[in-house]
């Protein structure tokens, strides 16, 4: 199994912004036929350098993986997220 891990700093670090990311993120779910599962965490420590939410993907293969990131409903929700990110870290692992 193929993991996916994104860190999301946001520009604008409040409370609607952050559910928001995590509500647009989560509607991928049941989407993408590539995407096994898909977890969103949110920051509880809400420290200057910590990072606002954390997206877990999970793919079946690296071609699920590639075929997931050009997909039109993930293209959207990365179109927003670009939007809206200030900065980002991604650590994709096999397991």
């Amino acid at each position: 199994m193929i993991t996916n891990t994104l860190l999301i700093k946001l520009k604008e670090r409040n409370y609607d912004n952050i559910e928001k990311t995590k509500s647009v993120l989560l509607s991928m779910e049941g989407k993408i036929e590539a995407l096994r599962g898909i977890q969103v965490q949110v920051d509880i420590r809400r420290e200057e350098t910590s990072y606002d939410i954390l997206l877990i993907t999970h793919f079946s293969s690296m071609e699920d993986m590639e075929t997931y990131l050009i997909h039109p409903v993930h293209v959207e929700v990365s179109k927003y997220i670009a939007s809206v990110l200030e900065s980002g870290a991604s650590v994709c692992f096999e397991e």
